[in-house]
């Protein structure tokens, strides 16, 4: 394990419950020792002195460190799973891509929402909804302080761009944005995108100041309504149809489906892959979502809509 904050914590008290030898925290604040004690693993102040005694890595350590971290742990022959997203840059991003193949390594991007059983089942349950209108979307909380390694885009909307791009199978063809920096110079707060998929678009919104904490999503698709609430793991189906002549309408239905830790579904995922020698569905060559971010930033500076093809 490679930083010891508040989401690697989580990390690590799910690595000491799958199937690996977690074998030691790395992390550059010296009170971290004694979770590392906690857990009954050795710890270090520097991550460099650690990559000679184990085979994998999980990277969690702010967004802006990923790219020297990851890189110097593939140069090292470690397998390494990284913390969304793998670099707020795409061309670094590919440049590791390209790294963890020649090496043979398996490098995946820690996008959580591919694992949550809410995603899951929705995916499964669009094969029947018929053609999509559109998506609306939300990433929003107030209920801690910002981050300063990244805004809100790369943090939060990155996760929402990522279910999308795994629920339809396929990049958005345009992106527009628009974005505030109330907070810092440096960093957006809040913004709202919007995505072209040709035959359907999808409105996002992502903000640090709302006061509910909400990962939500509509699919307003053509014979049925589907609402997800990704946090409670729960979706509500409205089977309405509507035309010019009449609107149809039977009762919604509250969907039954096990719920799961989607932390714990993907780290197993990613010990199963390291162990077996298999690259991972969830393939780290997705750095399309890197540069879906990039292009919502550039759109919201020149105002404008941009192709996700240039």
């Amino acid at each position: 394990m490679i930083g010891a904050g508040r989401w690697g914590k989580n990390h690590l008290r799910v690595y000491s419950e799958v199937e690996c030898n977690l074998a030691g925290l790395a992390d550059i604040n010296p009170d971290c020792k004694k979770l590392a004690d906690e857990f009954g693993v050795k710890f270090y102040s520097d991550y460099k002195q650690m990559l000679g005694k184990v085979d994998a890595v999980s990277v969690v350590v702010p967004t802006d460190l990923h790219f020297e971290v990851v890189k110097t742990c593939l140069e090292a022959g470690k397998h390494v799973f990284v913390e969304k997203p793998i670099t707020m840059n795409s061309g670094e991003t590919e440049e590791l891509v390209e790294l963890a193949k020649h090496k043979g390594l398996v490098l995946m991007a820690g996008y959580l929402f591919r694992f949550n059983a809410a995603t899951l089942k929705l995916k499964e349950l669009l094969e029947n909804a018929g053609d999509i209108h559109y998506i609306t979307a939300r990433y929003v909380h107030s209920t801690k302080p910002p981050r300063k390694d990244s805004g809100v885009i790369f943090n939060f909307g990155v996760h929402l761009i990522d279910i999308l791009s795994f629920i339809l199978e396929r990049p958005p063809e345009s992106v527009f944005c628009k974005k505030h920096n109330y907070l810092s110079e440096d960093r957006e707060d809040s913004a709202l995108i919007l995505l072209d998929y040709g035959n359907l678009i999808a409105n996002l919104e992502v903000g640090w100041f709302h006061p509910l904490k909400k990962r939500d999503m509509w699919i307003i698709a053509a014979k049925e309504k589907i609402y997800v609430d990704f946090l409670e793991q729960m979706i509500v189906r409205y089977p309405i149809r509507v035309t010019y002549d009449e609107v149809s309408a039977e009762k919604e239905v509250i969907e039954e489906f096990p719920k799961n830790e989607p932390l714990k579904e993907e780290l197993k995922y990613f010990v199963e892959c390291v162990r077996d020698g298999r690259k991972p569905e969830i393939d780290s060559e997705e750095y399309l979502t890197t540069r879906i971010c990039e292009i919502c930033l550039k759109s919201a500076k020149v105002g404008a809509e941009i192709p996700v093809s240039d």
